[in-house]
Order: C-alpha cells, then sequence, then structure tokens
C-alpha cells in the first residue's frame, strides 16, 4: 500500500518503481508532445509520443482490438461505450503503463498499472455537466486532479491533492520548435517540476490518454 511519505518524498521513479536514467524517457521529460493522429485505415489509435524537440519518447497504443470492434468503430459510435485497454510504450516497444477503461454508460473510468499487473492507481471521472474534472486516487485517496478549463481549446489544468497545478495540457505552447510541430495534431503536455511515484505516472497516464480512453465523450463537454 503506498503512503503519503511516498507521495512526497524527493524521489522520481519510473513506473516500475526503478530509478530512471536521467532525462530522455516518459517519466523525465518536463515536456511531452502527443501526436493525435491515429491509424484510420487500421482503425486502431496508436498515437506517438515526442519530447518538445521532435525525438521519439514512445507511443501509446491501443490493443485488444478484434475485427468485430474494429467493424463496430467504423460504422457506429457504440465503440465508446465498451472496455478500452490501452499501452503505453517506450521507444523499444516495452509496454511502461497498462490502462483500461472499463465499460461504462456515462462517467469514465480508467484502471492504471504497470507492466507486471500491479496497480499504480486510477482515474475517475468526477461530473457529467460543465467543465469535466477527473480524479487521480491512489489506494482510495486523492493524490491530484485534471480539470478541463476548455475542453474544445484543449486547456487542461493538473492538480496535485492540494489544488496546486503541477501540469497543464495544451494546443500551444511557446517552446516548441514550430517547424516541428502543428497544433493541428499535436497537443503538450507541461509538468511545472520533478512529481514523485506514484503521482508522476499518474500524470502522464492522465495526458496520454485524455484523447483515447477520457475524450471517448467528447460531445456535449464544452
Amino acid at each position: 500500500m503506498t503512503t503519503q511519505s511516498n507521495l512526497s518524498s524527493g524521489s522520481h521513479p519510473g513506473a516500475d518503481g526503478t530509478e530512471p536514467a536521467p532525462g530522455g524517457t516518459l517519466f523525465t521529460e518536463p515536456v511531452l508532445v502527443v501526436n493525435q493522429k491515429a491509424k484510420l485505415i487500421e482503425l486502431t489509435n496508436e498515437y506517438k509520443v515526442m519530447d518538445q524537440n521532435g525525438r521519439d519518447l514512445g507511443a501509446v497504443v491501443e490493443v485488444g482490438q478484434g475485427v468485430l470492434r474494429k467493424i463496430l468503430r467504423f460504422v457506429s459510435s457504440w465503440d465508446q461505450f465498451l472496455t478500452h485497454r490501452l499501452e503505453i510504450r517506450d521507444t523499444q516497444g516495452q509496454p511502461q503503463l497498462l490502462l483500461t477503461r472499463p465499460a461504462k454508460i456515462f462517467k469514465s473510468r480508467v484502471l492504471v498499472a504497470r507492466p507486471d499487473g500491479s496497480q499504480v492507481g486510477e482515474i475517475v471521472q468526477q461530473n457529467m455537466i460543465g467543465k469535466i474534472n477527473f480524479a487521480m486516487n491512489v489506494d482510495g485517496r486523492q493524490v491530484g486532479a485534471i480539470k478541463a478549463e476548455n475542453w474544445r481549446a484543449w486547456n487542461f489544468a493538473i492538480v496535485d491533492h492540494e489544488g496546486t497545478e503541477i501540469a497543464r495540457i495544451t494546443k500551444t505552447w511557446e517552446g516548441l520548435a514550430k517547424t516541428l510541430f502543428t497544433t493541428a495534431d499535436n497537443y503538450v503536455l507541461q509538468i511545472h517540476r520533478p512529481l514523485p511515484e506514484p503521482l508522476r505516472s499518474l500524470v502522464v497516464a492522465t495526458a496520454l490518454t485524455v484523447d483515447t480512453a477520457l475524450k471517448q465523450d467528447s460531445r456535449g463537454l464544452g
């Protein structure tokens, strides 16, 4: 069971609990750029993740989709009500985090686990009307939240358990090289300071799945 001391300590291990090499990974870069261009022909969500200079850091890949699921996605919107499974992978294709959004009718819930199946936490939709908020929970305790300031403009504030902003998701950021990125196909996660585990993994999981696992209900979320 994760204690509060884990959440406020100064160490910043990777998703597997080990200390990462400094810089250059999904869990050490302060800026992550997510390319939203899905593989429409294959009807499978697969998004590239880069650093602010356009260097590949990994990918988000939807897994467990059979032929019938792909047909359903093509001919209807019912796919949004079914269970979705995604993997956050490094540049070698190795899973770093496993995400499951169980079948739902109204509110979304995403379970976040490590590759060995041990649970990191969960991301739970808090409301259905107005600006949508998601809680980040660990062992039944809320350790942070993602707050949609303007869903259509892709403005999200990510805060810790005290309500202090620790990261932000947006479509635009002045630090990006304009020759490398266009706002049409990408969004940006800016992490303001080093974060302890499991908060860092939940922030990464939230940001990298907001377009796939969470934004399935984009209609009417304004």
